[in-house]
């Protein structure tokens, strides 16, 4: 299948760097003429080959966080083929992904003189991608942007798939476009700058694939703690291609989340809900990930869906990366159902959860009943 912005002569780079190098993954987002590659490897933010695909854009311009730049842009910039326009940084940090920050962005992007054929390079996590991506869907109506994420979450998940925005005061991502990036490089050593709060984090996000339909991805991933917790190159690679794997599939079968892609959502009502009403302060996305998952597991078990075992099974690899396992007990369950309700998953005929029959087998429930979600968050920590 021909790959959307790919020439000949940049296809053959990539296709001889891949060959060259055998640490080098390729993995095919298949959406017809919006189709586009991910480059999962060591070391990809020095290899100026995998970078040829962006021969075709005017200028690049890189845009990255206060804490992400001085750590890689330095080495990004030289394998870039055009660096004629001044980076952009933003402050780093969920509190930072307003409106407010995106209209700074587009007003750089302005003053640098992009065109319609310049492009955008998000260097970062999930905010960068989100807010860069979302400036590159409206900016004159939308130009091409380049994904290379830096954090665990971004990598396995939020690079991947056209998601973008911003947030809103009541609730998460509620400002934003569908809009599919060009290309995404995934440079795993850029983990090994981390903290290991954010690294275990980003593995909430891959436990989710092993839930929602990887059932083999799960089980490595209980044999194989001790080097995920050490972030050994072999482990951190086969995480990452897997849960690209499942993503691109997920999203080349539903691109715009009219049905299975929604699947992609387990646990992220509950997580979106505990982050917007703790106004983003207290647990990272993926810690509130990681409860939101338990609380549909409760959920699941509370309605006859499947066995307590499930959620035990969980809540034990959870706990193993030392994430959040409990609801904050200063979050009151009124307050979160208010938060579930203006959920983008919510819809006319009511709430869209995602929960588990067992694991590698969710499915999406549709207005599930108040009163069993008000004892799921009331046992899960709400309220105190």
């Amino acid at each position: 299948m021909a790959v959307r912005g790919l020439d000949r002569v940049s296809k053959a780079t990539i296709q001889a760097d891949i060959a060259r190098d055998t640490d080098l993954t390729r993995i095919d987002v298949h959406l017809g003429p919006e189709s586009y590659p991910i480059l999962v490897g060591h070391g990809l933010l020095g290899k100026t080959g995998v970078f040829a695909e962006l021969v075709r854009c005017g200028k690049i311009c890189v845009v990255s966080n206060t804490t992400v730049a001085p750590l890689f842009l330095d080495s990004l910039l030289p394998h870039l083929p055009n660096r004629a326009c001044t980076p952009f940084l933003l402050p780093d940090g969920e509190a930072y992904k307003t409106l407010h920050h995106w209209q700074m962005l587009l007003d750089h992007l302005a003053v640098q003189g992009l065109r319609r054929d310049d492009a955008l390079l998000a260097l970062g996590g999930g905010v960068v991608g989100d807010m860069t991506g979302f400036a590159a869907a409206c900016y004159m109506r939308g130009i091409d942007f380049y994904q290379a994420p830096t954090t665990l979450l971004a990598q396995v998940d939020a690079a991947v798939g056209g998601k973008t925005g911003v947030n809103h005061e009541a609730g998460k991502n509620l400002i934003g476009a569908f809009h599919q990036p060009r290309a995404v490089f995934i440079d795993t050593d850029t983990l090994a700058s981390l903290p290991e709060r954010e690294y275990n984090a980003g593995l909430a996000e891959v436990i989710k694939y092993g839930v929602l339909g990887d059932a083999a991805l799960f089980f490595w991933l209980e044999d194989h703690v001790d080097a995920i917790r050490g972030r050994q190159r072999e482990a951190v690679t086969h995480l990452v291609a897997a849960c690209c794997r499942n993503k691109a599939a997920l999203v080349a079968s539903d691109a715009r989340e009219h049905g299975v892609r929604a699947l992609l959502n387990l646990g992220h009502s509950f997580a979106h809900a505990i982050e917007t009403t703790s106004e983003y302060s207290a647990l990272l996305h993926g810690e509130a990930v990681a409860i939101g998952m338990l609380c549909a597991a409760r959920l699941s078990a509370n309605l006859g869906y499947c066995d307590v075992s499930i959620e035990k099974r969980l809540c034990n690899l959870l706990t193993h990366f030392d994430l959040p396992t409990v609801i904050p007990g200063t979050l009151h369950h009124e307050q979160l159902l208010g938060a579930m309700g203006l959920d983008k998953k919510a819809r006319v005929d009511g709430l869209h959860l995602v929960l588990v029959k067992q694991i590698g087998n969710a499915f999406m429930l549709t207005d599930p009943p108040t009163a069993a979600l008000i004892t799921c968050l009331r046992a899960m920590g709400a309220d105190g």
